[in-house]
């Protein structure tokens, strides 16, 4: 749109409004650049001209706080700043943070749960917010509100729930309030708790925490699991440690690792890859023996177990089973084998103990002199107090020189027929 200008009146007129803008503008931009000069330097002088250049910008009261709190330690004159920040930006969680520490440091209690609160409202879901107002209440005792912003700490940061269960357990050692107020449901956070659990060893705790994480059906790293029957086994809670291992076949993807009630032995015939956890082989490699997957020898599948030894004197071949079994029971048991060069007094034979007392039920002849595949079985009953059997390779007679090459394969144990 034009505006016709037919006198010099009017002409000079809008010249004039234009220059007045101009300077206005100028002046303004001039302000801004000295107000963010002199909030740049850290003295109180340079911080003060810098908010008179600029009465509406929060951050600059909220600097010259800090000045007073951290470089003079006037914290009523820190205080008197902090409130103006707030005043000017109320939605600036570290603004009522700030303040909240200066009137915990003056002893203003109603001030600094006041200023707790406004900051938790300004910035309710971030990690770093709820870390820093949990601390604050812990102080203060207030455990319930501590729980509640840790929650949203676990709930947010996946870095933070190892540290943060560490300082809830500290507030409050009991896992069903936990549960129900701290720990939100999620599977990486209820993995973090049932560690924590595990290493202070609250197994009844650790058994409720599990309980939830196996209810959400998500999925989860097998070397927990690993790890928590490894617990269980050293607690002698087999039955638990039973159903951890047949909840891990959804949880962890190991349903081709569960035992039947034809053949106790899981990965008998080596098909599958060893874990080295669980109910599944575990072994250790030495210097003296040498464990592999040979796929060109087998009895029934396309692979077997080669054990390859050389060594001065050795108890065992360094691989074994947890089986856990019924007490009073008679079990059938068979393998086959076969051998190369195998040189040495006795021989390695399977062995199957019971794992707490030792107690051995049954060891077989020598695994040597089989340049084929060669079946060894036997029956045996487990004791009165039996609930858990190790079944692995032993050298006998133990510390004598031996060396060669051993196959096994199909390795079975079941309920003997009745």
């Amino acid at each position: 749109m034009r505006i016709p200008l037919s006198s010099w009146g009017k002409k000079a007129l809008l010249l004039t409004l234009a220059l007045l803008n101009g300077v206005a503008y100028c002046g303004f931009t001039l302000s801004e650049f000295l107000a963010a000069y002199f909030s740049r330097k850290v003295d109180r002088v340079s911080l003060q001209r810098a908010i008179r250049l600029q009465p509406g910008n929060a951050d600059f009261p909220y600097r010259l706080g800090r000045h007073f709190w951290l470089v003079e330690r006037s914290p009523e004159a820190a205080a008197q700043s902090y409130r103006t920040a707030v005043a000017l930006n109320p939605h600036k969680a570290r603004y009522w943070f700030d303040l909240a520490a200066v009137y915990q440091f003056l002893g203003d209690t109603q001030g600094q749960k006041d200023a707790l609160e406004h900051a938790i409202l300004a910035d309710p879901t971030t990690p770093d917010v709820a870390w820093e107002a949990a601390n604050l209440y812990l102080v203060q005792g207030e455990t319930d509100k501590a729980l509640r912003e840790f929650r949203v700490v676990m709930a947010n940061d996946p870095y933070l729930p190892s540290a943060a269960l560490q300082l809830c357990w500290r507030a409050e050692p009991d896992v069903d309030a936990l549960l129900r107020d701290a720990v939100p449901p999620i599977s990486s956070v209820y993995v973090a708790f049932l560690d924590l659990l595990v290493s202070k060893k609250e197994t009844v705790g650790a058994a409720k925490v599990w309980a939830q994480l196996a209810h959400l059906h998500e999925p989860i790293e097998a070397r927990h699991v690993f790890d928590y029957i490894r617990y269980l086994v050293g607690q002698r809670e087999i039955d638990h440690a039973r159903l951890v291992w047949q909840q891990s076949a959804s949880l962890c993807g190991l349903s081709a690792y569960q035992p039947s009630t034809k053949n106790l032995v899981i990965n008998g015939d080596f098909s599958l890859l060893v874990l080295n956890g669980g109910f599944d082989w575990l072994y250790q490699q030495s210097k003296d023996v040498s464990l592999a997957l040979d796929p060109t020898q087998s009895h029934t599948g396309h692979r077997s177990l080669l054990i390859s030894i050389d060594s001065r004197g050795i108890e065992d071949a360094g691989i074994r089973q947890l089986i856990p079994v019924e007490a009073n029971a008679s079990y059938d048991f068979s393998a086959y084998f076969k051998s190369e060069d195998m040189q040495g007094a006795g021989g390695p034979r399977f062995a199957i103990q019971d794992l707490y007392s030792e107690a051995t039920y049954f060891v077989s002849d020598p695994l040597k002199d089989a340049d084929s595949w060669q079946k060894i079985n036997g029956t045996f009953t487990t004791g009165p107090d039996t609930r858990l059997l190790v079944l692995r390779i032993q050298r006998l007679p133990a510390g004598s020189p031996i060396r060669g090459k051993l196959w096994i394969d199909d390795i079975r144990l079941a309920p003997a027929a009745r």
